[in-house]
């Protein structure tokens, strides 16, 4: 028996049941990965649905970095612990994400209609932090967009983010905080799933 059927959460959910076991029920973040390329194509089509997520007020301090030539591939798996490396050399696409942390210069943009607020976040320990919060939040409509496109996402945090930094961020003002493979599974791809918490635990009405 399934979680999902355990719980008849299909029964409340306006999405197909296809729909949503691709996106969450059946979903895993995979280890291995074939070599089926993944298109430009693709990776635009992650992007543009990953951006349509929230964040406050619209302000998108992710930054993707789609890692392509072998020299920028080996220069970060040269950064990763473990069997990340890896991962990261044999995976069809790979993503470095990072949070702008001048993301308030495009608040003229991302904010329109009072582009006056870029001063409240003038701080810079304020604006970092603002910026890494909504990053990780985007991070997660990353991973749900590479899913929903048809593709596994292996996310990974064991690397040298200031050694990723000096390949591939020393000419901008991005701070990188996760690297994601990102393609069809390959060769036993799957860890056991691990237990999720119960609605009991992680919930609560007050």
């Amino acid at each position: 028996m399934t979680v999902q059927t355990e719980t008849n959460v299909y029964d409340a959910l306006t999405i197909a049941p296809e729909a949503a076991d691709q996106l969450f029920f059946e979903a895993r973040s995979a280890n291995s990965f074939s070599d089926e390329p993944v298109s430009n194509e693709t990776l635009d089509a992650i992007y543009q649905a990953m951006k349509m997520g929230p964040t406050l007020m619209n302000n998108q301090p992710l930054r993707i970095t789609w890692i392509k030539s072998e020299e920028a591939r080996q220069a970060i798996a040269g950064t990763m612990s473990g069997t990340n490396a890896q991962k990261a050399l044999s995976a069809p696409a790979l993503a470095v994400l990072s949070f702008d942390t001048e993301w308030h210069e495009e608040f003229e943009n991302f904010f329109p209609h009072a582009p006056e607020r870029k001063a409240m976040f003038e701080n810079e320990g304020v604006r970092t932090a603002i910026g890494n919060n909504n990053a990780w939040l985007q991070a997660g409509y990353f991973i749900m967009a590479v899913r929903a496109v048809g593709l596994a996402a292996g996310p990974m945090g064991g690397f040298d983010a200031k050694a990723v930094d000096a390949a591939i961020n020393a000419e901008n003002t991005h701070k990188s905080f996760l690297v994601v493979n990102v393609g069809k599974p390959g060769e036993n791809p799957w860890f056991d799933r691990l237990p999720r918490h119960s609605a009991q635990l992680a919930t609560r009405s007050i």
